[in-house]
């Protein structure tokens, strides 16, 4: 079975009605061991809040999706014990590090890092770390 690191904007696909949702789902259909920084439920925390205040969702769904979310078979890691390799990678490659995070997991368990951040694959397109990020248009 094959190891992905799916990042956040991955994740809130598998149960909101978002653009590249299909293909964010076809990751759940596969054999595969998913992987994340524990970070991932903060931040898909953050974006239900954000959906909240902009009224897409009510609290009540907000809730409940999260509760559906813990139930994703996911393996996380301590953004702690990935902290410094993602340091590196963020000054290096000039991202954040939060998704300095995903790609430090990525490059520990030599597995890809599924994302559809554009804005990621974009500043990686090209450099030596673009052979690791999976568009989510790309997921087979």
């Amino acid at each position: 079975m094959s190891s992905l690191v799916v990042d956040a904007s991955i994740a809130v696909k598998w149960f909101l009605p978002e653009a590249h949702a299909v293909r964010a789902r076809r990751i759940l259909r596969g054999r595969r061991t998913l992987l994340a920084p524990d970070l991932i439920w903060a931040e898909v925390g953050n974006t239900l809040w954000k959906k909240l205040g902009r009224a897409e969702i009510t609290d009540e769904e907000a809730q409940a999706l999260l509760r559906d979310f813990r139930r994703f078979p996911l393996r996380t890691y301590t953004a702690e014990a990935l902290l410094d390799p993602a340091w590196e990678l963020a000054v290096r490659f000039n991202v954040s590090i939060y998704d300095s995070l995903y790609l430090a997991l990525g490059v520990s368990q030599d597995c890809p890092v599924a994302t559809a951040d554009r804005a990621l694959r974009d500043a990686l397109k090209g450099g030596p770390l673009a052979p690791l990020v999976l568009w989510v248009e790309d997921i087979r």
